[in-house]
């Protein structure tokens, strides 16, 4: 059952118990107070056909001492008479509770005259066929004797107001549900919208259109739910894409380190083959074994590059202290046989907290990649500055470049922008993939400017140690 259809339900019940419980208690208020008036009324009667009886005994002629049982009739009948418009009935009985005068239509049994006693005024609802009556009873002292009146009067036309009251109540319940449950359908199609509209957004996500949003049209609760989803929803989007995006990397991974084997292992084959099939002159001979040692040294620093990678993912680090100037003369020393490029080191002093084989590895491959891009006597800058937030170092070329739609993707592992060149300067495109996972441990990362046919600038910032260590 939809939940709109339960809320309707739910409020036809409750209305339907308070409009039921809410007639009950009004339409019996109604009735009781009217029969109250009723009987009031009846007992009044009662007392003055009391008075009216005593007042004609006492007009008998003074030559009886005792009033006489046909005296008794003739009065009873006369107070009959005398309220012939209110339908009023009498009883009269004598000492013995023996029927001296009763009005046609009386009710037979004796049970309310058996409880009359001196000075007490009784009476009874009774019900006789299909009308209703009031049965009072109460004593009367006349010349010398005591004798019991009763009356009845019909209160039909009461039972019958309230048999009417829960008729007409009941028609007015039936049509006022009638009329809320309409109201309430839209009401509650209205209330839940929201709802629907969030179960469709899940349904289309459940089919795979990640895209797709809950519109939001309140601002309450579910209106929040609503945005709640959405964000959910964006996370999970982008988690998804983040998904696709490393299943997609680890394709291009495999389809890259399957080429770059491909060609070494190619050349190597093939000069081996050459080799072991002819016998050659000591120049060919010399060019084939190197040939096959150079492409043999590239896949070992190829392998070892992807190791140090896969090593560093999983591994921690134990930062240390150390002075810039100890790793800027490392730096120039390394470098310094490098006749082809020109190098310009500058930095201030200050203290530097990493793992330093680590970062001289970072250091080393960023200058030895601005080597590759660059064209032979140009300039390549590495510079040291304390920053606010720790130490930054740069290396600049003026080089190649590298497109804008590539910069994302360079620190990919085997991710080349001219795969030519690369490889004819050995290169695998490794590098970067492995300082970016160096500096991730350092809590810091690459950041790249890049202008194509213009050059490069990589730097990187590694935080002071009481930031490292909150971060660690």
């Amino acid at each position: 059952m939809k939940f709109s259809y339960k809320i309707l339900l739910c409020t036809v019940i409750i209305m339907a118990a308070a409009f039921g419980f809410s007639g009950y208690f009004f339409v019996n208020y109604v009735f009781e107070t009217a029969l109250d008036r009723e009987i009031n009324q009846a007992m009044d009667d009662s007392n003055i056909l009391q008075f009216a009886f005593e007042t004609a005994a006492l007009n008998v002629p003074s030559k009886y001492n005792i009033l006489q049982d046909t005296v008794v009739e003739q009065i009873g009948s006369k107070l009959e008479s005398s309220g012939q418009d209110t339908g009023r009935l009498l009883r009269l009985s004598g000492e013995e509770r023996k029927v001296l005068y009763v009005s046609d239509g009386f009710v037979e049994d004796g049970l309310l005259i058996q409880s009359i006693e001196p000075d007490t005024h009784n009476y009874r609802i009774i019900q006789q066929q299909e009308h209703y009556y009031i049965q009072t009873g109460i004593q009367v002292n006349a010349l010398n004797r005591v004798l019991y009146l009763e009356t009845m009067k019909d209160v039909t036309v009461v039972f019958e107001e309230r048999m009417l009251g829960f008729s007409v109540y009941r028609q007015v319940t039936l049509l006022m549900l009638l009329c809320s449950s309409v109201v309430m359908l839209f009401l509650s199609s209205w209330l839940t919208r929201p709802i629907r509209l969030l179960a469709e957004a899940t349904g289309k996500m459940a089919k795979g259109d990640y895209g797709y949003r809950a519109k939001r049209i309140s601002n309450d609760e579910l209106g929040s739910l609503t945005m709640d989803y959405n964000r959910m929803a964006n996370a999970l989007e982008e988690n998804i894409d983040q998904l696709k995006e490393e299943v997609q990397s680890k394709e291009d991974f495999i389809a890259a380190f399957a080429h770059e084997l491909k060609t070494p292992l190619t050349a190597i084959i093939g000069y081996a083959d050459l080799l072991r099939s002819r016998k050659l002159d000591d120049e060919r001979n010399f060019l084939s074994a190197n040939y096959i040692y150079t492409e043999g040294k590239r896949l070992e620093a190829m392998s070892f590059r992807l190791l140090d990678i896969i090593v560093t993912k999983r591994e921690s680090i134990k930062p240390q202290k150390i002075e810039a100037e100890i790793l800027f003369e490392y730096l120039e020393y390394i470098f310094s046989e490098n006749t082809e490029m020109k190098f310009a080191f500058s930095y201030e002093t200050g203290k530097i907290y990493a793992e330093v084989d680590l970062l001289k590895s970072v250091l080393l491959n960023l200058i030895d990649n601005a080597c590759k891009a660059s064209e032979s006597g140009s300039m390549i800058e590495v510079k040291g500055t304390l920053v606010e937030n720790g130490y930054q170092f740069e290396v600049k070329d003026s080089g190649l470049g590298i497109p804008k739609e590539d910069l994302k993707k360079v620190t990919q592992a085997f991710y080349m922008v001219d795969k030519s060149r690369s490889r004819s300067r050995k290169g695998a495109g490794l590098g970067l993939a492995l300082c970016a996972e160096i500096l991730y441990l350092h809590h810091s990362e690459l950041e790249i400017e890049s202008v194509e046919g213009q050059g490069t600038c990589i730097r990187f910032i590694l935080p002071k140690e009481e930031v490292c260590c909150e971060k660690e």
